[in-house]
């Protein structure tokens, strides 16, 4: 399905009307749900709580609260009056402790405490989105919960659950049930969150990505067949078009409104504000930001008109197929190969200059099976030893410059290059995220941010050591630098925040999809 409208309202109660249009056509059209608000439990931007006037009080109705006090002094030792005092006294003991759970500021005490004391007493109607996302290397589900506020009607994001398995449907090709199957473990993981009751008006909606789309036709809907199938029998709600493949732009549209929305971007809506995102998958990579007028009529292709808060903004975003780290890892190991004359029902043996002399390894990748070698006249270099404490040692190495070349030539194949993206805030994820945590490069729980440069002295030192723990990791970690650079004209210089979640929500295209389902149903 492809992104019609998104519809959602900041701290500042504006609307955000997100539709898919190109630069060339006419204004976007508004959503019917112009009610909807959609804020962050617990942040900043959540319910906002306003005393209005109180109404002016007669001498009668003066008299008869004297009578009534003077009445309540008489009964203050039956239990009714001690309930309530101990249920006073229990409210504000809880307000109080909201408010040092939450670090909430004075002026929005009152407003938080009194919808989650709502909340908890289930006085707001909650609403539970599913969406599975199919990726190229592994499904993922996201079943996220809502709840709306008592005082405004605000959406209020509550929590999501975030489960992932392994391998990718494109893995099941050829077995399009057993690829249905494989499902069938997050199916019950959003089932044992979202209470049974709620099953039936749960939307649910399943994406898929680069790994179908690089798929032949028949095959991808031969796949998403079958897990319609298996969706029908879920108990949630889903509809034919619910259950697809996603286009590029949506991915890449929902992926900026996730980060920018988590970040609270929205409350300017200038080009310096909100940010870039970069979405780093296994078969495709997506580059979504807000460009200036300049840069708008550089990159026109790709410019969909937005409207955000009631004015209109220009949104560049591009999905590069091919160019998603685990494509880009197959197209560097098979450089000048011709897979056409191997066989799919053995493993096809690869010798890279991007790996090193050491490693003999088992790798698969869309239904092929790869043994990934180094090259058989390997180069060695003197080397210190892992701890520095002994001496040096002839070790078998990454001939750098040869893989970089190679690397190079590949990324050159890209066109249509985000004129302008260095001059933005960058924030990147999903692989650029992992592959920097696990070669230390950010810590793996917070993230955080690192200058381009650092992917390029970490692969360079990464390439000099053997490790066949991670016998990718100098290919990969090369790869994502040149991709940066050369391909998306970053300087090395350039910062990257670099991170897995934003107050505790996942950094996908997930949660954007999640709200267009809200806005527009299935």
């Amino acid at each position: 399905m492809s992104l019609k409208t998104v519809e959602v309202l900041s701290s500042s109660s504006h609307h955000i009307v997100m539709s898919r249009r190109r630069t060339q056509q006419t204004a976007p059209r508004q959503s019917v749900f112009t009610d909807m608000k959609l804020v962050l439990a617990g942040e900043p931007h959540a319910a906002q709580f306003a005393l209005g006037s109180l109404p002016l009080r007669t001498e009668n109705e003066e008299e008869r609260d004297n009578e009534l006090a003077s009445y309540q002094k008489k009964i203050t030792s039956q239990p009714g009056k001690k309930y309530f005092t101990m249920l006073l006294v229990l409210g504000t003991l809880f307000l109080g402790y909201i408010a040092i759970a939450n670090d909430l500021k004075p002026i929005r005490i009152g407003s938080k405490a009194i919808d989650t004391l709502a909340f908890s007493f289930n006085l707001q109607k909650p609403f539970y989105v599913v969406v599975i996302d199919a990726g190229s290397t592994g499904s993922r589900v996201l079943a996220f919960s809502f709840h709306e506020s008592i005082l405004n009607g605000n959406l209020v994001l509550d929590n999501e659950l975030f489960k992932e398995i392994k391998p990718g449907l494109s893995s099941f090709a050829d077995k399009p049930e057993d690829a249905a199957k494989s499902l069938t473990i997050l199916l019950n993981e959003a089932k044992a969150v979202i209470p049974q009751s709620e099953w039936p008006r749960t939307l649910l909606t399943m994406k898929a990505t680069a790994g179908l789309r690089l798929l032949p036709e028949h095959k991808a809907n031969g796949i998403l067949e079958e897990c319609r199938k298996l969706f029908q029998t879920s108990g949630f709600q889903i509809a034919r078009n619910s259950i697809s493949i996603m286009e590029g732009t949506d991915e890449g549209i929902f992926s900026w409104f996730t980060v920018n929305f988590l970040l609270d971007r929205f409350n300017s809506l200038s080009s310096q504000t909100t940010v870039a995102a970069l979405d780093l998958g296994g078969g495709s990579t997506q580059v979504t930001f807000q460009p200036d007028g300049v840069q708008t009529k550089k990159l026109e292709k790709h410019v969909y008109s937005i409207n955000v808060f009631n004015h209109n903004m220009s949104l560049y975003t591009h999905s590069y197929l091919g160019m998603g780290l685990m494509a880009a890892r197959k197209a560097i190991l098979t450089y000048d190969m011709n897979l056409e004359d191997t066989s799919l029902k053995v493993p096809t043996e690869i010798h890279s200059e991007c790996i090193n002399p050491i490693v003999s390894t088992e790798w698969s990748y869309q239904g092929r099976d790869y043994i990934v070698k180094g090259p058989t006249n390997g180069t060695y270099k003197l080397v210190k030893t892992q701890n520095f404490a002994g001496g040096d040692e002839n070790k078998p190495i990454v001939r750098f410059a040869e893989c970089l070349k190679i690397i190079e030539k590949y990324v050159g194949t890209l066109t249509e290059k985000p004129i302008g993206l260095k001059d933005h805030e960058v924030y990147a994820f999903s692989y650029y995220f992992e592959r920097a945590t696990e070669v230390a490069l950010i810590d793996p729980f917070s993230g955080g941010m690192v200058q381009l440069n650092s992917f390029f002295k970490q692969a360079m030192e990464t390439c000099d050591y053997p490790n066949t723990d991670q016998p990718f990791m100098c290919l990969d970690l090369t790869f994502i630098y040149v991709l940066l650079r050369d391909g998306f004209g970053l300087e090395p210089s350039t910062k990257l925040h670099l991170y897995k979640k934003i107050n505790g929500h996942e950094l996908s295209w997930a949660l954007g999809a999640a709200f267009n389902v809200l806005q527009n149903g299935l």
